[in-house]
């Protein structure tokens, strides 16, 4: 998880300067991916790309935002510690696979604000009912606050372009 935070912030600025004179086809992702200057010198829009990733006119869509705060239930044992950050690994992992969680990382900073996730859901109720399957909040070691964001639609194919990237998966 240590990874996940540099890997996701330069997922989102390649996806932020995305192509756009050819579709997304998401089983060619990472085979043969455009070098950074190709990615801000391509020119035109793809509204292919646009409809597939659900973007507005701007390149943009309605997510709804994650702090995860240190909560009041943190003294454990090791061996739970552990156990309790697994389960929280594997929550993020379901829902990353389910489309519903396309970013999410810790702050580096060892503060009260440890992490991010960034939701695919159209109301905060629904990502409310997300949170409360994280064991980490559910065992009070973690504390979210949920906020409507507007981000680009390129989030959306983070979570693809990641598992391409990452040898040891989460």
């Amino acid at each position: 998880m240590k990874y996940t935070l540099p890997t996701v912030l330069l997922s989102f600025f390649l996806f932020a300067c995305q192509p756009s004179d050819q579709p997304l086809d998401q089983n060619q992702v990472g085979e043969e991916l455009p070098t950074l200057t190709e990615l801000l010198m391509s020119p035109g829009f793809d509204a292919e790309l646009a409809e597939a990733l659900g973007s507005d006119a701007y390149g943009m869509k309605s997510y709804v935002m994650a702090f995860l705060y240190a909560g009041p239930n943190r003294d454990r044992d090791s061996t739970e510690a552990f156990e309790l950050q697994a389960a929280h690994m594997a929550n993020i992992s379901r829902m990353a696979e389910e489309g519903t969680l396309v970013l999410a990382g810790p702050f580096l900073d060892g503060g009260e604000l440890r992490g991010i996730y960034v939701f695919d859901v159209p109301t905060v109720e629904e990502a409310e009912a997300l949170t409360n399957t994280d064991p980490a909040i559910q065992a009070g070691s973690l504390r979210m606050e949920l906020l409507p964001w507007y981000g680009s639609a390129g989030l959306k194919a983070i979570n693809h372009l990641h598992g391409k990237m990452a040898k040891d998966p989460i």
